[in-house]
Order: C-alpha cells, then sequence, then structure tokens
C-alpha cells in the first residue's frame, strides 16, 4: 500500500451534501477526473485520495480529512501547495486547516537552516527574545532612507528590515539602496557595540533574487527576507537550499483570507518550507488576528516536527512599545516583537525610543 498523509478542511454545506463534497475533494486534489475514467488500476488504488473522516460540527459545519498519496508530492514546495489545495481553493465554503506531516517531507524539505538559534546567534543574543523594526515608507530617497536605518539601529536593536514595500522603485532602486542602508548600519553598530542586522527584502523572479543575494552578500550581510505568496513557496524553498549561509524572513503579505489556516500556513508549511522567521499579524493590532490563533501559530513554529529547526515566531502590525510586557508574557522568549510604526512615530526621538524597546525585551527574562 502506497504511503499518504492526511489533509484536514473545514467545510460549510448541506448535510445531505457533505460525503459527495469530500469525495470531491478526494478526487479534485489527486487526480482531477471522473473515475470511471481511470483505466489503470494502480492509480486507483495508490493514488486517488480517499475520504478518511467526516466529522460534523454543527451549525451546518463539517471536518473532513483526506488521505493523499505522498508520492504525489515530490520534493517540491509549489507541488505540495497545489496537492493540498489546488483546484480546492476554488471551492466555495472550503478552508484547508490542517496537514499531517510525515517524515518523508521533513527530510525531503529540510525545514529552516538556522531558525531561532541562528538568529539569535548572528546577534549574540543568548536565550533571550529578539528585537526587529521596518524601514519606511517607499517614496523617500535612498540617502533619507539610509539616514532613517543609521538613525534605527543606534537604538541597538537586533534586526531592521526593509518594509515588504520597498521593491525594485525608481526613488530607492535595489542596487543603491541595499550597499548605503548596509553601510549606514553598520557605522552605527560602531558606536553601539550591537550585532546589528540589517534585512534586505527580496522582490521580482527567482532571477532577479539570485543578483540581489549576490549584492547582499557582497555587502556583508546573511540575512533577507521575502514574501513566499507573492514569490512563491518554491522561491522560498530555493533559497534556503541554494543560499543556506542567508537567514530568511517570511513576510506575510498576501496571506489572508483565511483559507488556509495561518497558524498552520506559517507554523507548519513555511517553516518546513524553509522560512527562519515567520513574520505574522500579532493580535490585538489593525489585522485582527485571535489571542488562539497567535498562540498556536506561535507553537506551531516551536512544536518538533522530525527534527527540524523551529522557527522564529515574529508578530508584528500594530505594535506599540507600552505591550512589550504583556506580548512577552504571552509568548515567551522564544518570539522577536517587531514595532514598526509605533517607533518610527518617535522622529528625532528614534534612537532613544528604539533603545528603549529594545531594553525592555532584553531585560524582561533577566
Amino acid at each position: 500500500m502506497a504511503a499518504r498523509f492526511q489533509t484536514t478542511y473545514r467545510i460549510r454545506c448541506p448535510a445531505d451534501e457533505i460525503e459527495a463534497r469530500a469525495q470531491g475533494i478526494a478526487v479534485e486534489q489527486s487526480v482531477e477526473m471522473p473515475l470511471p475514467a481511470v483505466e489503470d488500476a494502480s492509480v486507483l488504488q495508490d493514488i486517488v485520495g480517499q475520504v478518511a473522516e467526516i466529522a460534523d460540527l454543527g451549525d451546518g459545519g463539517f471536518e473532513v480529512r483526506i488521505a493523499l498519496a505522498v508520492a504525489t508530492v515530490g520534493e517540491d514546495a509549489g507541488q505540495m501547495l497545489n496537492m493540498i489545495f489546488g483546484n480546492t481553493s476554488m471551492h466555495a465554503c472550503v478552508n484547508l486547516v490542517d496537514v499531517e506531516i510525515p517524515p518523508e517531507f521533513a527530510a525531503a524539505f529540510g525545514g529552516p537552516r538556522h531558525g531561532i538559534e541562528g538568529l539569535r546567534a548572528r546577534v549574540g543574543a543568548g536565550r533571550r527574545p529578539l528585537t526587529a523594526t521596518a524601514i519606511k515608507p517607499q517614496g523617500i530617497s535612498v540617502p533619507a532612507l539610509a539616514d532613517l536605518a543609521h538613525r534605527l539601529a543606534l537604538g541597538g536593536l537586533d534586526y531592521i528590515k526593509d518594509d515588504h514595500s520597498l521593491a525594485d522603485q525608481a526613488f530607492s532602486p535595489f542596487a543603491a539602496r541595499v550597499p548605503a542602508i548596509a553601510d549606514a548600519v553598520r557605522h552605527a553598530t560602531v558606536l553601539t557595540g550591537r550585532a546589528t542586522r540589517y534585512v534586505p527584502m527580496l522582490n521580482g523572479d527567482r532571477g532577479r533574487m539570485q543578483g540581489q543575494l549576490r549584492l547582499a552578500r557582497e555587502c556583508g550581510l546573511d540575512t533577507v527576507m521575502m514574501a513566499p505568496m507573492l514569490s512563491g513557496v518554491a522561491t522560498l524553498q530555493a533559497i534556503a537550499r541554494e543560499w543556506p549561509d542567508f537567514a530568511v524572513l517570511a513576510h506575510p503579505s498576501l496571506s489572508g483570507g483565511g483559507q488556509i489556516a495561518p497558524d498552520l500556513l506559517f507554523g507548519t508549511l513555511l517553516r518546513l518550507w524553509g522560512a527562519d522567521a515567520l513574520i505574522f499579524a500579532n493580535y490585538g493590532g489593525r489585522f485582527g488576528f485571535s489571542q488562539p490563533l497567535c498562540r498556536n501559530l506561535s507553537r506551531r513554529a516551536l512544536a518538533d516536527l522530525h527534527g527540524l529547526r523551529a522557527s522564529l515566531p515574529t508578530p508584528a502590525g500594530g505594535m506599540e512599545l507600552a505591550r512589550v510586557p504583556e506580548l512577552l508574557d504571552f509568548f515567551g522568549r522564544d518570539t522577536m516583537l517587531l514595532i514598526g510604526g509605533s517607533l518610527l512615530s518617535a522622529r528625532e526621538r528614534i534612537p532613544q525610543e528604539g533603545a528603549e524597546f529594545h531594553r525592555a525585551v532584553e531585560t524582561y527574562f533577566a
């Protein structure tokens, strides 16, 4: 019998339709054709998806588990996403909420190359939580961005990343922006004695990203960010494999809508495919994520997964300095707090506010 793994979906439909809907997903996510048209007996036995369980959740909701063939995934993150939710993502009232990760997947994809411990080691953080901020807004010049990065780095923060909207625009082209910001941050670290890391945002197709990674390496950088749902999960996987000296932060742009449960997408799948840190919308911010969702995402990122390294949960979005104690109580040591707009609002006091933020995080568990 061929090896299988299980995927779990939440479906809303009339009770008398659920068996047909479940069978439809099993077929759609495996062979995508009428079963009577399948002539090969081994395909019918080993490849066609199987309905493993249907659970009635009440009020028109059902949870359906489908057993899919491990062999249909191969070693490609894009194909895995296709097999677990490709066509079914176009069905109304269907959400992907869980995926079993068999040992074969962990071995094939490899997970984070650096993870929490690697990101901590880069900045000499020991066992403490980390601090991060973002350089923005897009539209200002390269010298202005570099000056802002310098002031942020004077606060001694661990990671200073490009905002995800910074790409290769005429007002701040990648080839000019990245060396300028890298130099500005490096000069600040001489003054602070901190190992602050600048994290440029990769953009464009995979070929363009290769050039961006080469430039980042020439600038002495070792950490980058990308948005896997914009650039492709296979691109994330490729960067993790082909540039193993770089740590990769995953940005959540285009991951909303809830069709794939965010705790599954970030805490398990993007971790599996190579993300070292997972930026996600924190509860109480401007995106409406709940406390249980944030807790589950963080737990998934940290949980044992066939020996893969843990990814670093990085809550963001509407964060404020006053919330640091609350958030560290909630997420614990194994987190990186990302405060952007609130810190930038300090304007001329950015270095002082940044230092206060970092000190609050650095000393909380001391």
